[in-house]
């Protein structure tokens, strides 16, 4: 393997030459990353040549068909799962509310639901409303004082009636990275499904779904780099026993089980270009000739993770031993990912992100749609907390440039 190349990198983006963000130091990932060249060239091929309704016989259709195909095999090689495995939707929100419309035909009443309170809304409240079809949603909150779920609280929970568990891979605000192989065993072994929200995680590395056990595994391609879509890993066994949400001259074809609405042609053939990039990524820094997909994606994730370990942990150790200002979640960056949420005891949230802005730097502040975890951890809902969050393309530089920008302010 070779050295992290941040010229390559920063290279493939077409943000990093725009005149109109020159100087601008973006530290708002986790709520959606600049798009690859490749995706963006992608999208715009196939609105100029093959935006035309596809798999038709005539050209610019059969080809528009070919490149819907294509994104979907390759997306399966490098998540390890079968090809019929992977559904693409508007969103991981309207993914997560399609199944949860399965789910509400196909348990019966008194059947439980496991839902956490560190998740984003979107892998809890489509689960909260099968209450109202007689379902019990039992809540897996986490340790207050430090954030965490832990697995007792789970093991306390699970019983005869589990049917589902939801939670999440890497919390966006908490960003630890949970252990999702021992909860998808123990959730198995209570006769149940996985529901795994990765939304937060997949941008530093796509995960090997089979490895992780998850019946269910949603993550959002606007946060890896591409286009404005959702990704829903479901297994072959649960798309079988599930009720169709589809058309139902469609109810026996897997690929059109769980998109009632199929999204956007050309966001789905410009995955192509997100793959493009990670297999760029991937031959630049090691040998090219490493064939297997899924391997080609676990030799990437570890070279994002080694990159972003190394820029992260500065910026933990600043904010941990800065006094009046809360870490949230852990200080090794080795147990989490580079979303890094916290709060100042002289500084509003908002106030704090205002002034980051007048710096041209780009942080959130609010609740990131973690509104049940933010609540949980005692902060004031009209001012949430400071999040500052990247990945592998940020520069050393720009880390410096926050953490000095953060120490001027505080």
């Amino acid at each position: 393997m070779k050295d992290f190349d941040q010229d390559f990198v920063r290279a493939q983006f077409p943000a990093f030459n725009e005149s109109t963000l020159e100087g601008f130091a973006h530290f708002e990932n986790a709520g959606g990353s600049y798009a690859c060249g490749p995706a963006i060239t992608a999208l715009d091929r196939f609105y100029r040549e093959s935006k035309v309704q596809p798999y038709h016989h005539f050209a610019p259709s059969k080809r528009g068909g070919e490149l819907m195909d294509q994104a979907k095999q390759r997306m399966a090689g490098w998540l390890n799962v079968g090809e019929d495995e992977v559904h693409f939707g508007p969103s991981t929100s309207a993914n997560s509310y399609t199944l949860a419309h399965a789910l509400r035909e196909h348990l019966a009443p008194g059947d439980e639901v496991i839902v956490t309170n560190q998740d984003h809304e979107a892998n809890i409240g489509a689960w909260r409303r099968l209450e109202k079809a007689g379902i019990v949603v039992r809540e897996w909150c986490v340790n207050p004082a430090t954030a965490e779920l832990e697995i007792a609280g789970l093991e306390a929970l699970l019983g005869e009636r589990t049917r589902a568990v939801a939670f999440t891979h890497c919390s966006n605000v908490v960003a630890s990275i949970n252990p999702v192989r021992e909860i998808t065993d123990l959730v198995h072994r209570a006769g149940a499904i996985a529901i795994v929200d990765g939304v937060s995680f997949a941008p530093h590395g796509l995960p090997d779904v089979r490895e992780l056990g998850a019946d269910v595994y949603f993550f959002s391609l606007y946060k890896v780099y591409g286009p404005h879509l959702g990704v829903m890993v479901l297994s072959r066994e649960l798309n079988d026993t599930l009720p169709h949400q589809g058309h139902f001259f469609n109810a026996d074809k897997p690929a059109y089980r769980f998109t009632p609405a199929g999204p956007d042609h050309a966001q789905i053939a410009a995955v192509n270009g997100v793959m493009d990039y990670l297999d760029a990524l991937h031959d630049h820094h090691f040998e090219p000739d490493e064939s297997d997909p899924a391997e080609r994606s676990r030799s990437v994730s570890r070279l994002l993770r080694a990159r972003e370990t190394e820029l992260l942990q500065p910026l933990l150790d600043f904010i941990a031993d800065r006094e009046g200002t809360r870490l949230i979640g852990r200080r090794r960056a080795d147990e989490r990912a580079p979303t890094v949420a916290f709060s100042s005891r002289k500084h509003a949230s908002q106030e704090i992100a205002s002034n980051l802005a007048a710096m041209d730097i780009g942080v959130g502040a609010g609740d990131f749609y973690g509104y049940r975890l933010v609540e949980a951890l005692g902060y004031d809902m009209n001012d949430g907390v400071v999040r500052a969050s990247f990945v592998h393309y940020t520069s050393p530089e720009e880390i410096q440039r926050l953490i000095e920008a953060l120490d001027t302010m505080l």
